[in-house]
């Protein structure tokens, strides 16, 4: 008996087209949809979307399903691209994923599914949804996924209600080696293909010969933030994020090379801060640097999946980086658009643009974005 229609959102990997195999096992009507999100240079040095979408079709037509493809290029310019760009240009670090969920993936693609008569959409993404039932009907819940390694809630964080209740996620309690052999098993093509990695209108180029293109270089100094001293120059503030060591072109001053004594003075230099006005790039040596360390954080644009603000003064865990392990915070206060979260332990690189989740256990909570 058929379950209905399920649009599922399909890349070319294979989490999504073991996503679509298990719907259709389940008695689902799958109709796969490839999303083309970014053409402004889409040439084949960089861009995998064509061999994308005929690795899409190729599973399509071993499933059985339909294939259709849909062009949100425009929309993913004007609600992803361009905040980017913004928050490059306001000296901050912006994660587009968690955006491109928010406003292409599950906005964007979700009106299209719907319009098309589906009842629900899926993806591969690695999370779960569970529904329980309150005095007002029901709520959804966004969970993390069985596979701790490869749990992608965090990117997830800003899905709502309505959101969640027209969403499948068919791998939350599967491991990624399962679903390799699933995808061998049944004869899918791009069993062993590589996982995407990085952003995807970057795609493989490096990072800051794409960023140029878009806002022009400002060279200044980098100097240190203890005796403000000139150690280089860099090409412009956009380019560096807090915490990171490669590419800032110091290593020979005073060593720099991560040789040495914890703090010493040939440890390794960090980006630890930027001043915007004179346009200068301060940093530190050492991993563990106090001026890298941060044991509160303040974040606005809050979104909460069940849209309520958690309690204050609860112990929660939380993330400020998609590979940082669960550090247990509480939410000082929450009040007009902006939360404080104090941390038990001081928290590596708290970098302004990223997006801090909360978790209570294995509920993502939602977040926002650290200030």
């Amino acid at each position: 008996m058929s379950q209905g229609t399920v649009v599922v959102g399909m890349s070319g990997g294979v989490d999504s087209s073991v996503a679509a195999m298990l719907l259709k096992q389940q008695g689902w009507k799958v109709v796969g949809l490839f999303m083309k999100n970014w053409e402004d240079d889409d040439d084949a040095e960089y861009c995998s979307s064509r061999q994308d979408l005929i690795d899409v079709a190729a599973v399509c037509d071993i499933l059985g399903i339909e294939l259709e493809v849909v062009n949100f290029s425009a929309e993913y310019k004007e609600r992803v691209f361009s905040e980017f760009l913004r928050e490059y240009q306001a000296g901050r670090t912006p994660n587009p994923d968690v955006l491109c969920n928010a406003e292409i993936k599950f906005k964007a693609f979700l009106d299209h599914a719907l319009a098309l008569g589906a009842e629900k959409i899926a993806t591969g993404h690695y999370a779960q949804v569970r529904e329980f039932p309150t005095e007002m009907g029901s709520e959804f819940q966004l969970l993390k996924a069985e596979d701790g390694t490869k749990d992608q809630s965090y990117f997830l964080c800003r899905l709502n209600q309505a959101q969640l209740a027209k969403t499948l996620f068919p791998l939350g309690q599967l491991y990624k080696r399962e679903v390799r052999k699933m995808a061998q098993a049944a004869g899918l093509p791009n069993f062993a293909k590589k996982d995407s990695t990085g952003i995807c209108f970057i795609g493989e180029r490096p990072f800051k010969e794409f960023l140029e293109r878009y806002i022009p270089r400002s060279p200044g100094e980098i100097r240190t933030l203890e005796g403000d001293r000139r150690v280089g120059e860099h090409h412009g503030l956009m380019y560096h994020t807090l915490g990171q060591r490669k590419g800032l072109g110091i290593g020979g001053i005073a060593g720099g090379d991560g040789v040495g004594q914890k703090g010493g003075e040939h440890d390794a230099w960090y980006v630890a801060g930027k001043d915007l006005e004179k346009n200068i790039l301060y940093v530190v040596q050492g991993h563990d640097h106090p001026a890298l360390l941060a044991d509160r954080l303040q974040a606005v644009d809050l979104s909460w999946v069940n849209g309520k603000a958690p309690h204050t003064h609860w112990v929660y865990t939380a993330k400020t980086r998609y590979r940082q392990p669960d550090a247990p915070c509480e939410v000082e206060r929450v009040d007009a658009g902006r939360c404080e979260v104090l941390f038990a332990q001081p928290q590596w690189a708290v970098t302004p643009g990223q997006s801090v989740v909360l978790y209570d256990s294995k509920v993502c909570l939602g977040g926002g974005i650290i200030e």
